[in-house]
């Protein structure tokens, strides 16, 4: 039988003292980590980004299916993903989490393992944290701090008519997998003893289990010279996330559906379902790519990068967001992805 230690036979600060024995530091700006009241850091001049994301069990993940280790892993993905959103460079984050009495100091353990990976492969530091006991259920709130130079981060509301609208990777992968993750519970809890069906499907539950963050897009820009004119990353799907682009930067866009990345697993995916892989991108969420605009002067650097697709440009606020389709139709795209307010 596996070995179950309480964390009540740790308390608090023995708790910490587990999860945080190993910190080696990776960031010369990360001057005090772990150990006093609050963490030192020095980013030399640049300036330094913050952002912060909540998990709550129920709300945004499921232990039925979710393994602790890529929970954790996926609870710093998210928030280095904002990070690279502004143009930015992550370094350190804080951890704080909410723990209820049915989660052992073992499944804590493999949840941290998932984290530090995380910060291991995107050369990020843990530098502090809180953890609690929680009523119910399981609550994680990262945050994520990274340096940008002074005129090199990049907002929202900044994208120009003419500019060319970008998108990272693939799009509706993630929803597909959440699909198929629910059905397969629902046809556990009916009947215990049936085994998951998920052959061929490691694609689409891989990207919703274990997503990464565009650390190499970020890269490409500055090996390049590059600097897009506003950014986002999609974690609400696509239709959302343009609509915040444009609300915020005073724009209208026309979008090509033909032109928008679906991978081929994603659409094969989709069909099972008997739904519309375009639909699954539109406002499927939690796909963690950056959606970007940019000067069309720069248009020749962007076919460099087989990981970019062009998929429409920015109009005038008049011309609305819309959407052309495969067919020739003109449509408005209204906002329909995730919203977790809406229980």
């Amino acid at each position: 039988m596996e070995q179950r230690t309480e964390i009540s036979s740790l308390g608090e600060f023995g708790l910490i003292d587990h999860l945080t024995k190993n910190i080696e530091l990776q960031n010369a700006s990360s001057l005090v980590g772990v150990g006093d009241d609050a963490a030192v850091i020095d980013h030399f001049g640049k300036q330094t980004v913050v952002t912060c994301d909540i998990l709550i069990e129920g709300v945004h993940f499921d232990l039925t299916y979710t393994p602790l280790k890529h929970l954790g892993y996926k609870s710093v993905v998210v928030n280095l993903s904002d990070i690279y959103a502004m143009n930015a460079v992550p370094t350190q984050i804080v951890i704080a989490i909410g723990i209820s009495n049915r989660i052992s100091l073992e499944a804590i353990d493999e949840f941290y393992e998932g984290i530090y990976a995380a910060c291991e492969k995107y050369g990020v530091d843990v530098v502090g944290g809180d953890t609690s006991s929680s009523q119910k259920g399981f609550i994680i709130s990262i945050t994520a701090i990274g340096e940008v130079a002074p005129d090199k981060y990049v907002k929202r509301s900044t994208a120009r008519k003419g500019d060319l609208l970008c998108v990272s990777g693939d799009l509706g992968a993630a929803y597909i997998g959440l699909l198929f993750l629910e059905r397969e519970k629902k046809i556990f809890l009916e009947s215990p003893g049936v085994q998951p069906d998920l052959e061929g499907e490691s694609y689409v539950i891989g990207r919703l289990l274990k997503p990464e963050a565009r650390k190499d897009i970020i890269e490409f820009f500055a090996q390049n010279d590059m600097m897009p004119t506003s950014m986002i990353d999609i974690s609400d799907g696509l239709s959302s996330d343009l609509l915040h682009i444009c609300k915020a930067s005073g724009v209208g866009c026309v979008l090509y559906e033909e032109k928008i990345p679906i991978a081929e697993a994603t659409r094969l995916a989709a069909f099972k379902f008997e739904i519309d892989p375009t639909a699954c991108a539109l406002s499927g969420g939690e796909d963690y790519e950056l959606l970007f605009t940019i000067p069309q002067s720069e248009h020749d650097k962007l076919v460099l990068n087989q990981q970019i697709s062009v998929v429409g440009y920015m109009t005038e606020p008049d011309q609305g967001v819309t959407i052309i389709t495969k067919g020739g139709s003109k449509h408005a795209i209204t906002a329909q992805g995730w919203n977790h307010m809406k229980q």
